[in-house]
């Protein structure tokens, strides 16, 4: 478990004019993600937009974090080593019923979608959510759907982030990813050499 936010909350004044997240007293965040470089990634920014931030990397790590202190605010992979995500919500959801949780999956389906809703899960973004979507849909209301982001990623770059997603699981094999991709190793080897699009 990493524990980000331990300096003192931030002040109401320090979040931009009209962010909602200002009217909150607890901005507690559990993020509960196997994917470590995203978890740090998100943790971060979501720290910068005022959350006080714990990060659990496993279902059982998660379920013990909202069993000893449930969080106001969840974001959880729906894919982790030792089971579905979705469990954590479904302990928040009994432990702080008016918490607030987004699952993110990278192979989301229709009926996962409605289980996550059911349980309690405000939304259902697919990987990778950027910390701005992440945000929006925290702050809307039940039944409002977040508005979107500014400035989306492009289909380049959701397609590159998925790609070296892949990669990194695949502990930075070429051959491997571009097994898993169905891609040929050399289209492969030239998406790893390019900066990533905007």
């Amino acid at each position: 478990m990493t524990q980000y936010g331990t300096q003192s909350p931030p002040t109401a004044g320090i979040l931009p004019d009209g962010d909602p997240l200002a009217a909150h007293a607890d901005r507690s965040l559990l993020i509960v993600d196997d994917d470590k470089p995203f978890s740090t990634r998100l943790a971060r920014a979501m720290e910068a937009r005022g959350y006080q931030v714990q990060v659990a990397e496993s279902v059982a790590e998660g379920v013990s974090l909202v069993d000893a202190h449930p969080p106001a605010f969840a974001v959880i992979d729906m894919r982790l080593a030792d089971g579905n995500g979705l469990d954590v919500i479904a302990r928040l959801k009994e432990r702080r019923p008016e918490a607030r949780g987004v699952i993110l999956t990278g192979y989301g389906n229709i009926a996962t979608a409605v289980t996550a809703v059911k349980l309690g899960a405000f939304d259902y973004l697919a990987k990778p959510a950027d910390a701005d979507e992440i945000h929006g849909t925290l702050m809307a209301q039940p039944g409002e759907r977040a508005d979107p982001p500014e400035n989306p990623m492009s289909a380049d770059r959701v397609r590159w982030e998925h790609i070296q997603r892949v990669y990194e699981l695949c502990n930075r094999n070429v051959s491997e990813t571009a097994r898993r991709l169905n891609m040929h190793r050399r289209t492969l080897q030239r998406i790893l050499a390019k900066r990533a699009p905007r």
